[in-house]
This record gives structure tokens, C-alpha cells and sequence, in this order.
């Protein structure tokens, strides 16, 4: 049942203070005490409040909020309310740290709503002291996106110690946001405590070698968590001390599916480490080591581990530069041993054709490889025409890889297509499919899916600016921002 606006109507306070502190404004600490918000009517709760709280009203957020309220009406449950600033497609006024406060009060112990995208808005610090009051009053909450929103260490380590009592947060996304090394340690303690969480990612993050050094510690005994994203860490020195520490993590954890180590300059060392742990870990499915310095030694280790690994399914070597002897390593190993592997990315490794045609040539012995990314490599005639048979032929479907063929005079060529393993890790479409399962191997999507071995798990509607299409796994509706 919905109350009536003045039921809804909170007390009058005094307005917000200044966003550029993290002191909570006294009156959204005295809010704190007050009753449950109604689940109904939420875009009439949030004019009230904004009236109340002499805050701007935003049309975009009174959309998006109208939007809700009719899936509710409906019945709809599972809702993620996406409220991102990056919308190109329509103007849009970035959310700030007191509209978040409203956002929070809004959402409060709404059992309709169990997702929250604030992406690329404006958040900070103030944002991050009511984003802890959200993960402790809101207990339907399970997707929980803050990257990019200017929060620093203090910020980071206030999310970080909410969840310490957090029962029902999954998925938390704090990418962009430069907690820094103290923030790191911060987080790295909370998984000692928190057993709900099972993705988390802190890509971009400003880390440090010894938060980085804490995580991997950390995961030898959490049984929880099952995405990981450590992304550009600042390190320095050349022993690849944080590579040592994942390998001894992930000999020991079973848990674990996906790891991302981008930017760790690691160099063929620190593979073989990794290697080494891949011969008893038995869980993890997606291993990224993209932009890093490994080169074709690197590739003798993961060929060899490939040949007896049983788990591993997705690969990104994007950027490394493994050149031809690498290619042709891997794909001996593709096509005579490994029948696990279903997507490599070797975008940008400085490989020329005849490494590109022997990775060809492994799809036509493996039946289970289906997705290959090449861009970025030296493309001869024969490369061109051996992928363009793999498309023509149906063995390579067109979404699977991010090159397509055309003819000019009668010679092959091949064109870039968008398509990748991270393909919407910073963005989202604005039009058309969100996103196909093809083209985005992760659990680190804008949707807080995780790869097939997940979709089971839940059933969410994405509420966006605009009209209704279907989403792209048939589970519910999807409003896609036009």
C-alpha cells in the first residue's frame, strides 16, 4: 500500500552541506532514525524529498524513478536501477553526492529493487558515507555499481568496513575510483570477514604492492569470492613480487573462477608462476593477463599447462607479444591436446601470418575453441583468406571474433569489428542489444551477470532512460537507453 505524500513527507531539516567533506549533513543523519520509505510512488518520494531538502530536482533520475514505479505496478521484481552519468544519447546532469543520499533514502528497504548502477557520476567521498548506510539498511541489495565516481581512500575504506556486516551484497564495482593502497588493505580485510560477496572489482584502483600482496594472501582461505578484478596496480620494481604471491594463492584456493591481472608488468617469470599454480587449480575459468610484457617464452609454460589443465576457458593475451613462435606454441596445443579452451584473445601481439593461419588451422581440429580475437596483428593474404574461410564456413561465427572479411579486386581483407572479451567493461551500448553472451566472456560486464555457469543464478530488469527491447538471454525486459 502506498502512503499518501504527506505520510511520505519527512521532517523538514536544514538544506545539505557542502559535498566537498565527508561529514554526513545533520540532516540526513537524523533521517537515519526514520521509518521505511513507501515501495510505491517512488518518483512522487523523490519530488517530496528534493522539495524538503532544497535539492535540485533531476528530470533524468524523476524519469528513470517513473519508469520503476510502473514495473512495480506490474508485479516486476529484481529491478536494477541504473542511474549512470554517461549517456551521451540524451543530456543527462551528473549525480552528486547529496542526490545519492536521496537515491539512498529512496531505495531504503524497497524489496522491488535489488541493483543500483550509479556509474560515472560524481558521487565521492560524501556519496561513499551514504552508500554505507544503503549496504546496511538495504537488505535486498545485490549489485552495487560505483565506478568511476571520484572516490578516494576514505571513501573506500568506509564501503569496505559496511560490509563487514553485509549479508546480501554479490557483486560490488568500484572500479576508477582511487582508494589507493590504504583503501586496498581496507577491502582486502573485509574479505577476512565478509563470506556473501563473490565479485569484486577494484580495477584501476591506484592499488598498491602490499594491498595487492593482501588480496592474494587473503584468498588462500576466503571460499567466497569468485571474481576478481586487480587491474593496474601501481607497482614498482622488477622482482614481480605481487605474481608470486597469486600463484601461491591460487595453488591453494578452489574457489576462484575469474582473475584479472592486467597492467602487473608481468613478464615470462611471473607466467611460469602462474603456470605452475594452474597445474593444481582446478576452478579458475577465465585468467586475463592482458597489457603486460610476456613474450613466446611465456607461451612455452601455458601451452605446457594447457595440454593438462582441464578447467581454463577463456584467455586474454591481449597486448602482450607472444609473436609467431607464441601462436604457433598454443596452437600445437589447441589442436592436438586441449578441448577446454573456448575463447583466446591475441589482439596487438605482434604476430604475423604464419602464427595467425596455425591458430586458424587449431580451430579446424578444435571443436570446442569458438571464440578467437585477432586485431592488431600483422594480417598477410593468407591470414586474411584463412579467416574468411573460418567465417564462410560457419566454424567461426562472426559474432565469435572482431574481424570480418571483404573483397577489394579480388583479394581478401580483413576489417576490425567491435567485439571482445571486455567489450562493455567501461560502457554500454546505446542502442540496439545490450550485449550478446559471444562477445562478453566475463563477470565483469555493466550487467551483473557472470559467465553462462551464473545465468541461472537470478533474473534482473535493468531500468534505463528510454524504450523497452528484449534483452539478449530472453531472461527479462530491458530498457535500453535511446
Amino acid at each position: 500500500m502506498q502512503r499518501s505524500p504527506q505520510e511520505a513527507r519527512p521532517e523538514s531539516r536544514t538544506p545539505p552541506s557542502d559535498p566537498s567533506t565527508t561529514r554526513t549533513p545533520a540532516w540526513a543523519a537524523a533521517d537515519r532514525s526514520e521509518a521505511a520509505e513507501p515501495v510505491g510512488g517512488l518518483q512522487e518520494y523523490y519530488y517530496e524529498l528534493c522539495m524538503e531538502k532544497s535539492q535540485e530536482i533531476k528530470p533524468f533520475i524523476l524519469h528513470i524513478l517513473q519508469e520503476v514505479d510502473e514495473e512495480i505496478e506490474k508485479g516486476l521484481a529484481g529491478i536494477t536501477l541504473n542511474v549512470a552519468g554517461n549517456c551521451h544519447l540524451m543530456p543527462v546532469e551528473r549525480v552528486t553526492g547529496e542526490d545519492f543520499w536521496i537515491l539512498c533514502r529512496i531505495l531504503k528497504n524497497n524489496p522491488y529493487i535489488n541493483g543500483l548502477d550509479v556509474r560515472y557520476n560524481l558521487i565521492g567521498d560524501v556519496g561513499a558515507s551514504y552508500a554505507t548506510e544503503l549496504l546496511q539498511k538495504q537488505h535486498n541489495l545485490i549489485y552495487l555499481n560505483l565506478m568511476f565516481n571520484d572516490i578516494g581512500p576514505e571513501g573506500g575504506e568506509l564501503i569496505a568496513k559496511a560490509l563487514h556486516k553485509n549479508t546480501t551484497l554479490k557483486h560490488l564495482r568500484m572500479t576508477g575510483n582511487k582508494i589507493e593502497n590504504k583503501g586496498g588493505m581496507f577491502f582486502a580485510a573485509m574479505l577476512q570477514i565478509n563470506s556473501s560477496l563473490e565479485k569484486l572489482d577494484l580495477g584501476d584502483c591506484d592499488l598498491g604492492m602490499q594491498s595487492v600482496i593482501a588480496f592474494a594472501t587473503v584468498l588462500t582461505q576466503n571460499q567466497t569470492i569468485k571474481g576478481l578484478n586487480l587491474n593496474r596496480p601501481i607497482l614498482y620494481g622488477e622482482q614481480e613480487e605481487s605474481t608470486v604471491h597469486l600463484g601461491h594463492m591460487l595453488k591453494e584456493n578452489q574457489c576462484l573462477v575469474e582473475l584479472h591481472v592486467c597492467k602487473h608488468d608481468i613478464k615470462n617469470c611471473g607466467m611460469k608462476q602462474l603456470c605452475d599454480a594452474l597445474y593444481l587449480n582446478r576452478s579458475l575459468r577465465y585468467l586475463d593477463v592482458s597489457c603486460n610484457k610476456i613474450t613466446q617464452d611465456g607461451m612455452v609454460c601455458l601451452a605446457d599447462v594447457l595440454k593438462k589443465n582441464t578447467t581454463l576457458e577463456v584467455i586474454d593475451l591481449s597486448f602482450n607479444r607472444i609473436e609467431n613462435a607464441g601462436a604457433n606454441y598454443l596452437s600445437d596445443t589447441l589442436a592436438s591436446h586441449n578441448r577446454t579452451l573456448k575463447a583466446l584473445s591475441v589482439v596487438s601481439n605482434n604476430i604475423e601470418g604464419e602464427g595467425l593461419v596455425a591458430l586458424s588451422q587449431s580451430m579446424k581440429t578444435n571443436p570446442t575453441l569458438s571464440n578467437i580475437y585477432i586485431w592488431g596483428n600483422k594480417f598477410d593474404e593468407a591470414t586474411c583468406v584463412a579467416y574468411s574461410e573460418l567465417i564462410h564456413m560457419g566454424r567461426l561465427k562472426s559474432d565469435n571474433t572482431d574481424v570480418e572479411p571483404f573483397v577489394v579486386d579480388g583479394h581478401v581483407y580483413l576489417a576490425e569489428v567491435s567485439n571482445g572479451l571486455k567489450r562493455h567493461y567501461y560502457w554500454t551500448p546505446g542502442y540496439g542489444e545490450a550485449c550478446s553472451p559471444s562477445s562478453n566472456a566475463g563477470l565483469f560486464r555493466y550487467q551483473p551477470t557472470f559467465l553462462d555457469w551464473q545465468q541461472e543464478e537470478s533474473k534482473e530488469i535493468i531500468i534505463f532512460l528510454c524504450s523497452p527491447v528484449k534483452n539478449f538471454n530472453c531472461t527479462s525486459q530491458t530498457f535500453l537507453c535511446m
